[in-house]
């Protein structure tokens, strides 16, 4: 990877993601390479694998569950971008 893509990468994030929320995007990112794109699936598959809530909460994944830890992180890094900026 280039410097400059290196650089670019973060460029939107105000912190790093944390290591579970790492965890989520990485298993999201498997899980859309195999054509899966419907939440109920999504969700499936999360349990399925065992991913852990990046939350820190317990319990099946569902769709639900998906949507609120999605909107959870979106939440958190909307706030850390508008106290930090860019470039986490």
């Amino acid at each position: 990877m280039s410097d400059i893509h290196s650089r670019l990468r973060n460029q939107s994030l105000g912190r790093p993601l944390t290591p579970e929320e790492r965890a989520l995007a990485d298993a999201l990112e498997a899980i859309f390479r195999t054509g899966t794109a419907d939440f109920e699936e999504l969700a499936r598959a999360l349990e399925r694998d065992r991913v852990q809530r990046p939350s820190g909460a317990v319990g099946a994944w569902s769709a639900a569950v998906l949507e609120q830890e999605l909107a959870r992180i979106n939440t958190s890094l909307d706030q850390a971008y508008a106290e930090n900026g860019i470039g986490a």
